[in-house]
């Protein structure tokens, strides 16, 4: 499918209208959508949505889609990431037209109404868009060790800091437990308090065993009275124990260390720095235990405020310990009396250049405010997009203006 010159002029010259009303345009969509399809909201984020967030990045989304609709491969990188969370939740082609249709009804109100040129326009746009994704996420169910869920029991449980619980999970049926690459993530369904249900995505936090997966999950608390607190993490850790059941889709994810990289990395013998913070750990752990035994020079680096909330410390040591190519550097941001981390206070450029080499491929995950920083820092440093890799949890918009992110 290739879209008209009328398409392309007509979406392009809605760009001023979308950068001023986007957010206002996507509330609308979410409000309209979940009154006509009340079944599709278990494929979002409640949290983000209240908080507004999942509201902006798609219009950030939209607006980015529109600015380079003449050059669509501009998007692969965010068609792969899209395409990813999609398979991770069971979205299916059927759900295109109704997103599709809610989004052009939502224009067509805003507008009041909408010129004909314009609904038409986007019409095209978006099903070329969603053609895209479609074949795409087409592609990944066909790589996929299952698709939708299957049930895992939870074999084991282990508290890993003040608000950290680590969930060893193996097949109900004592089937295989699917391989996956470093980096990547599980969807875990749990059921809501409305009797439907409820998802997140929870990177796997080891690497190497194939006798279960594991999750290691933070407690997410409101951050304002206002906020609800996260419903699945603390379904997890409150409710659920060893014995009990769950519902998970296969691994998926694009952040990733895979054997081919791992391979280009040792021949080249390129420097690897892994930097994370808080719980965004989860996936950086699994990246260092896939390469630690493979002789490439690792910096590894973790932010966190103190002793307390450090999840994984002691088995990042006992890695650094038995690889000496793996050298570990931890920062404490608010340490208690008794702390004894590598350096205090929070990164900045000139911390991560001490570490960082012309050559180094960089991988790291975290708060949204350390995720920003990072790209900051990087693009201070002169340091090459290309050897750039990172993971946000939840939606990235706020990403989208830094110097090195997307858009």
């Amino acid at each position: 499918m290739k879209l008209s010159q009328q398409t392309i002029d007509t979406v392009k010259a809605t760009i001023p209208f979308l950068k001023e009303n986007g957010e206002t345009l996507t509330r609308h969509f979410y409000k309209r959508l979940f009154e006509h399809h009340p079944e599709v909201k278990v494929y979002f984020n409640t949290a983000n949505q209240a908080s507004g967030s999942q509201q902006g990045a798609l219009a950030a989304s939209v607006c980015a889609f529109a600015q380079n609709i003449e050059t669509p491969e501009n998007l692969s990188e965010a068609v792969s990431l899209i395409g990813h969370k999609h398979v991770s939740l069971g979205v299916q082609p059927e759900h295109y037209p109704v997103v599709g249709e809610h989004l052009l009804a939502s224009i067509d109100e805003l507008l009041n109404p909408a010129p004909k040129e314009i609904l038409d326009a986007w019409a095209e746009a978006y099903g070329f868009l969603a053609d895209v994704l479609i074949k795409h996420e087409e592609g990944l169910y066909g790589t996929q060790a299952w698709n939708g869920f299957q049930k895992f029991t939870i074999d084991n449980k282990v508290k890993e800091s003040s608000h950290v619980s680590s969930f060893y999970l193996k097949p109900k049926d004592a089937g295989e437990v699917p391989s996956f690459t470093a980096g990547q993530y599980i969807t875990v369904r749990v059921p809501s308090a409305d009797g439907t249900t409820t998802m997140r995505n929870y990177s796997l936090s080891h690497y190497g065993n194939n006798e279960y997966l594991r999750v290691s999950v933070k407690r997410e608390e409101a951050s304002h009275a206002d906020q609800a607190s996260g419903y699945v993490s603390h379904y997890l850790h409150e409710q659920c124990e060893i014995g009990d059941e769950l519902e998970i889709a296969a691994p998926s994810g694009e952040f990733t260390i895979d054997e081919a990289e791992i391979t280009k990395l040792k021949e080249n013998k390129t420097p690897l720095l892994l930097v994370s913070g808080g719980i965004g750990i989860t996936p950086i752990l699994s990246m260092l235990h896939a390469v630690a035994g493979e002789g490439i020079p690792v910096h590894f680096i973790h932010g966190a405020l103190n002793s307390e909330t450090h999840a994984m410390k002691e088995e990042v040591m006992e890695v650094a310990r038995n690889y000496p190519n793996v050298n570990v550097h931890i920062k404490y941001s608010a340490p208690l009396p008794d702390d004894q981390p590598d350096s205090l206070g929070l990164f900045d450029s000139d911390f991560i250049g001490q570490f960082l080499s012309p050559s180094s491929e960089v991988y790291f995950c975290g708060p949204k405010i350390m995720m920003t920083q990072m790209l900051t820092f990087l693009a201070e440093l002169k340091h090459e997009r290309t050897k750039v890799h990172y993971e946000f949890f939840g939606p990235a918009e706020d990403l989208q203006t830094c110097p090195m992110g997307h858009g």
